[in-house]
This record gives structure tokens, C-alpha cells and sequence, in this order.
């Protein structure tokens, strides 16, 4: 089971930190991937972490503004995103995969967790 939180209103460069939570069971070997969807838009990939390696990876519209972690100790997952746009607003999502090597494709995410809300403000 994954638990994501953190979301909420914020200006425009302001930041956010969203955590995703695991419990239930272990993804000890998993990718942890976040991913974003705006109103009437498709599902983005936005970050991944291999919780083995700590191996990360995040896509270009983010790099350089948001940085994904794990914290192994509190079974969490960190996105903490930095100057942040309005053009960033979406539900964002964490999910889990056991292959590292499909990290950015949602449909080899097999564990998702509920979306928390992100809206920036111009």
C-alpha cells in the first residue's frame, strides 16, 4: 500500500515537498516512481528511485526543480519540488514497479497509491 501526501497551494517558485509512504508490504526491490495528471491532460512521468540502489531518474519538464529521494529507515519516498509553475498543477501520484528498467512507463507500475493535489498559482 502506498500513502501520498504533502500536496497543497502555492505561489508560483515557491516549493513543495510531497511523501509517499509504504506499508503492507515490502518494496524493498522496486522502482518508486511519481507521476502527475492535469485537468484533461494525459499521465505524466515525473521522477523515480530504485529503493535498492537509490539509482534516480527524472524527466526534463522537472530536472533541475524537483529531486526524488527514500528515506529506507521510514519507508517513505520524497519528491521535493523547488521553483515551482503554474504549468506543475496536477494530481500527483505514486506508484510502485518491480523493474527499474520500465521506470518511466506507468503501465509497469503495479501498485499505486491515492493522488495528492498540487496547485501553483501564478
Amino acid at each position: 500500500q502506498l500513502q501520498a501526501s504533502g500536496g497543497g497551494l502555492v505561489q508560483s517558485g515557491g516549493s513543495l515537498k510531497l511523501s509517499c509512504v509504504a506499508s503492507g508490504r515490502t518494496f524493498s526491490s522496486y522502482a518508486i516512481g511519481w507521476f502527475r495528471q492535469a485537468p484533461g491532460k494525459e499521465r505524466e512521468w515525473v521522477a523515480a528511485v530504485s529503493w535498492i540502489s537509490e539509482t534516480t531518474a527524472h524527466a526534463d519538464s522537472v530536472k533541475g526543480r524537483f529531486t526524488i529521494s527514500r528515506d529506507n529507515t521510514k519507508n517513505t519516498v520524497f519528491l521535493q519540488m523547488n521553483s515551482l509553475k503554474p504549468e506543475d498543477t496536477a494530481v500527483y501520484y505514486c506508484a510502485a514497479n518491480a523493474h527499474w528498467s520500465s521506470y518511466d512507463n506507468a503501465d509497469q507500475y503495479g501498485y499505486w497509491g491515492q493522488g495528492t493535489l498540487v496547485t501553483v498559482s501564478s
